[in-house]
This record gives structure tokens, sequence and C-alpha cells, in this order.
């Protein structure tokens, strides 16, 4: 072995000596335990959590060259780092400059914001949306339009009179849209009290059908007869005995024909009526009221015969077919529809029960009928369409209401003429609203047929309302109107309006499913409501109702789909101010319409309504 020398041995003592230094330190700084078996506790998880932003409104409004807050409400929060709401960064699309989380912006026009923030662990918040849309500068609003419902109500009988005749005690007057025959004491007889329109005017070889539409606060008992006031003898063209008339709004109804030109008397006979003498405890009531909202008249001439153009086979599986959005869930088999969830969002078009009409094509302007057997595990209401598989509302050939009661077999049936021309029809259920409490439902078809109607047949409908107007007799001395599902061929949606003590009344006496069944609007063909150009404007509509109800509030130019406003409004029993305002300008002066679509499944649920309307305000902030 090799000898070290000096120098190397004074190295290598020096390291030794360096080691034992060191080992005496670490030794000398070990904790210290008081037991040996105590432990020392492990270090907590402490996962990192995103941060969380809040507050980012729908819709952001400003002026041109007008600072805006667009953080004001907005706040992010993070369980780790706090309040990080200084950290928030806002892009746009088209960009602009932000600022401290302000901004002005000078080009009037709509910008898509994205908010975000990153936590000091680098974790991202999940973005949040707006539109700030920028508007043109204006002046101050100043009243536009101001609706007076001072005006007096000046109800027309269409013809119509009523009579009570001793022993007989009551009254009978036009008032809140409606004849409304008060009962103390029904006499003793049916005719002594009667509602009558004489001298109707019959055409030899036509058929006819009256629909009277009525309620009472008590059930009780109605002839409807169809007199021939042409001559001495007691003779009838048509009659309808012991009807009913209940709580509920409901058309009595008799059908009849004219063999020659003939003159009529309606005649309706609300006195004593016991229809079964042996039990005289069912019988015409004392102290009731019958309000009656409108009469319709159908005038049938020509004949026509359903030809049959396709007829379901469900053994087949393609002869139904269900979509599902909006965080539905749905199957179709063998005429069975099945939905195990509704939508959480969107309305009833986000379920689509379809019986394709295979080898169909609906022409424009011509007539069809369709008719099939529904039953539904839980009621389900919605809209019944014929229109494009594939193109949905752009190519329709007809709208309908759809309400189906819960466990009862029931027919849905309807004649219409195309408003359109389709290539591929489908029989269309759009079912996604669910009734309250309803979570799922089965829904059953069976028995479908569609075809055409061939022959020359006519129906001239005439409607005797006593509200101020209807849609399609608008009057020019009152801007605004009103439709309802029955007053075209619909089964569901009645009501009318009126004016007292300078406020408006509009009375839903039965919901539709359909939006625009139960609708209240201002501006018609025969009283326009013109709104000037280069102008923003604020609608202010001050109102309450006799029981919760909401609408879908429209501020549309006439003759396109095209809302300046879409809004929605929740009618309380307390009074309430709403206030909407436009973001877009008119390049020309234009008639608008302001509609008040009340028709929905919440609205047949509620049952009898009235909604009142103090004030309707139209301001104007005109572009400088």
């Amino acid at each position: 072995m090799k000898k070290l020398n000096k120098k190397q041995l004074i190295i290598a003592a020096v390291a030794v000596i360096a080691i034992a230094v060191l080992l005496i330190v670490l030794l000398n700084n070990k904790p210290k335990t008081e037991n040996k078996d105590t432990k020392v506790p492990e270090k907590a998880d402490t996962a990192n959590t995103a941060p969380e932003i809040t507050g980012v409104a729908d819709t952001l409004s400003s002026p041109a060259d007008t600072e805006i807050d667009l953080l004001a409400g907005v706040k992010a929060t993070d369980a780790e780092d706090g309040d990080l709401t200084a950290s928030i960064v806002i892009e746009s699309m088209p960009a602009i400059t932000v600022t401290g989380g302000k901004a002005s912006v000078a080009e009037p026009g709509d910008y898509e914001l994205t908010y975000t923030v990153t936590d000091k662990g680098g974790l991202a918040a999940a973005p949040a949306y707006t539109t700030l849309t920028v508007t043109r500068k204006t002046g101050e609003a100043e009243l536009y339009k101001d609706f007076d419902f001072s005006a007096p109500y000046t109800p027309d009988a269409r013809g119509w009179v009523a009579s009570i005749n001793e022993p007989a005690a009551g009254t009978a007057e036009m008032k809140q849209g409606a004849w409304v025959i008060e009962v103390a004491n029904p006499g003793d007889s049916d005719g002594q009290v009667l509602f009558c329109k004489p001298g109707v005017a019959l055409k030899a070889g036509a058929d006819y059908r009256v629909k009277i539409w009525a309620k009472s606060t008590k059930d009780t008992y109605a002839h409807l007869l169809i007199e021939d006031a042409g001559t001495e003898d007691w003779k009838l063209f048509g009659d309808a005995w012991n009807v009913k008339i209940t709580p509920v709004i409901a058309p009595l109804e008799v059908y009849f024909s004219a063999a020659e030109d003939a003159t009529a008397d309606v005649r309706l006979h609300l006195g004593k009526i016991t229809p079964n003498p042996e039990n005289p405890a069912d019988s015409t009531p004392e102290d009731f009221t019958v309000t009656i909202d409108k009469v319709e008249f159908y005038e049938i001439t020509g004949e026509e015969h359903e030809v049959a153009l396709y007829t379901a086979d469900f053994a087949d599986e393609t002869a139904v077919a269900i979509s599902a959005g909006d965080g539905a869930e749905a199957t179709a088999a063998a005429g069975t529809y099945t939905i195990t969830a509704y939508p959480t969002s969107g309305g009833v078009w986000s379920i689509k029960a379809d019986l394709p009409l295979k080898g169909v094509q609906v022409e424009a302007g011509k007539k069809y009928f369709y008719r099939f057997t529904v039953t539904a595990e839980n009621a389900q209401g919605g809209e019944c369409l014929v229109e494009s598989a594939e193109l949905a509302d752009k190519a329709r050939a007809n709208f309908n209401g759809l309400s189906i009661p819960a466990g009862e077999e029931t027919v849905i049936t309807n004649v219409f003429t195309a408003d359109g021309s389709v290539s591929d029809p489908v029989i269309r259920m759009q079912i996604g609203n669910p009734n309250e409490g309803v979570t799922a439902n089965t829904l059953t078809v069976k028995d479908l047929v569609f075809g055409e109607m061939q022959g020359n047949k006519a129906v001239d409908k005439t409607i005797d309302n006593f509200g101020m107007t209807i849609a399609a007799d608008a009057n020019p001395d009152y801007i605004w109107s009103v439709f309802n599902g029955t007053d075209e061929e619909n089964d569901l949606g009645v009501g009318t309006v009126w004016t007292e003590n300078g406020h408006l009344f509009y009375r839903i006496d039965q919901g539709a499913p359909v939006d625009y069944f139960n609708k209240l609007f201002f501006g018609h063909g025969k009283s326009e409501l013109i709104l000037p150009a280069d102008s923003y404007f604020v609608v202010e509509v001050t109102g309450k109702a006799t029981k919760p109800v909401s609408c879908a509030f429209f501020l549309n130019a006439v003759g396109k789909w095209e809302p300046r406003l879409t809004e929605r409004i929740d009618f309380t029993t307390e009074e309430q101010t709403f206030t909407f305002e436009t973001t877009d300008t008119l390049i020309l002066d234009m008639p608008f319409e302001m509609l008040f679509q009340f028709g929905s499944q919440q609205t047949v649920d509620a049952g009898e309504v009235t909604i009142e309307l103090s004030s309707v305000k139209i301001l104007q902030k005109k572009v400088n």
C-alpha cells in the first residue's frame, strides 16, 4: 500500500473532525419528546378549489359615450383566496376597452362580454356571459302615449234581449263585458226567465249550429230552443232540453236545419226547470247568476266528405317519433310516447311527439282533417301542429291547442285549411310543459287518420260578443282588443274585456295552453299604434289580478314577427308597475302591437281570473 504524505494526512484529519461536528449539531437539534408514544400530527390535506363568479346580469344597456360599471353587482370569491373581484378579466366581442371594470363605448350595437378569473393556485372559475347593448344618445324620456281607459263602456247587445216575468224575480243587464242575468227567484216555469234573439233569418237547405258560452254561480238548467217565428203554431227547428250550466264556462249547443227560407227566434229559457218530477230537489235553484260571454252562430251550406290520405299502422316502429331537448328525456315505440324527464328550461317545444304522415303532401289552401285517440297517464297540455318534420314552423300548415285529461281516452280532431304547403308533414304534439307536480308521463295514440275534405261546403260564422271588441271585429273607437282561442275553431280560450272607473279589465273565463289563445293587445287594423322613427321607447304597465297569473309581453311590428320587446309579466293581487325599454330605433314610423299573451298551462289551472290595468304608458326618448 502506498503511504500517505503529510499533506494528505492533514486533509483527512480535517474531514473526520468536520463530520464529527456535523453529527453533534444534528443530534443536539433533534426534537425532544416528553413521551415516547406521542405522535407528530400529519399535515392536513388542503386541496385547492376553483373560484366562482356571481351577479352577472343576463343583459346590460348603456347609451353611447357613457361610462358603465360592468362589475356593478358582480363578485368573484374563492375558498382559499377570498375576494377576487378585482382580478376579474372582462373580454368583449367586438372588442372594447375595459379599465377597472368600467367602459365607455362610442359605437351603438350589441357586445358579447365574457367574465373570467383565476385564483393564486391557477384554477379558473366557470366563465360568465352577458350582452351589453349600447344605444344611441337621447334626450330625456317624454310621455308619448297615455292610454285612456276612462271612456264610458257602451256594450252592444247584438240584438239579444233578456226578460224576467212574474212570479220570477231578478235583473238582467250587460255589464263587465257580458250579459249578466241575476235570478233571485226562477218562478214556476222555464220561460219566465228568458234570453232571446228574435228574427234570425234562415236559408233553405242550410245547416245551423248555435253555441251560447255561459256559466252560473250555482248548477242550474236551461232549455235552448230555436222557434219558428213565422207561424202562430209552436214549431221548433231545433232544441236542446235540460242542458246544465255550471260554474265552469262551457258552450250550450244546438244543431238544426232549415228546409226553406224562414225566420227564427233563438231562445234560452232559464226559469224553473225540474228534469225529473220524481226528484224535485234536482231543479233550478234560487239566488244564482248566469253570465254569458258570447254567442256563436254558424251557417253551413253545401256538402263535403272525407277522403283518407293516410292511416297509421302503429305496429310499424316508424309510425311514431319523438325528440327531446333542454334536459328532457323521452322515447317512442308502438304508438306510445314515454317521457322520463321534462325539460329544465325551454317550453312546450322542448318535447316533440311526432306522427309522421307518410306519403302525404299538404298543399296550401286545401282543406284537410285529422283524427286520432290519445290517452295520457297524467294530464298533458301543449300544441298540436301540422308542419314540416325538418323545417318545423318555417313550413307550417296548421296550429292548434292540445289538452289531454289524465287517464281518459280523448279524441283529437281538427278540420283546417292549410296555411302553407308541406312536403314532409307530421302531426306534431309539442308537450314540453308538464302539469304542476308531474315529472314523467306516458301518452298512447291509436286510430290515426289524416285526409282531405272534398266538396263545396262553406261555413259562415258570426260572433255576438258582449265585450267592447274581439280580434275578428275590432272596434275603431278603441285601440285595445282581445283574442281568445274559441273565437276561431279551437277547443279552449274564452274571455271578455271592458273598462270601468278609468281602468281596463280582461277577464279570462277559460284559460288555454297556447299562449295567444288568451290575448289582450293594443293596436290593430282599425286603430293603429304608430311609433315614430329615431327614438327609443319605455313601456310602463301598472296592474294587478284577482289571483297570480303570468303573461308574455311583446312589442312587435305589425305584419312580421320581430319583437322589439320580449318580456315576462307576473301579475299578483297587489298592484305593481312593470317597466321595459327598447334597445334599437326605427328607420321609419311604423305600426306596432303590444301583446299580453296569457295562454299557458298555469292559466288553464288557475280557472277564472281577471287582470286589471290601471295605467299603460309609452314614453319616447328621441335620438339627439
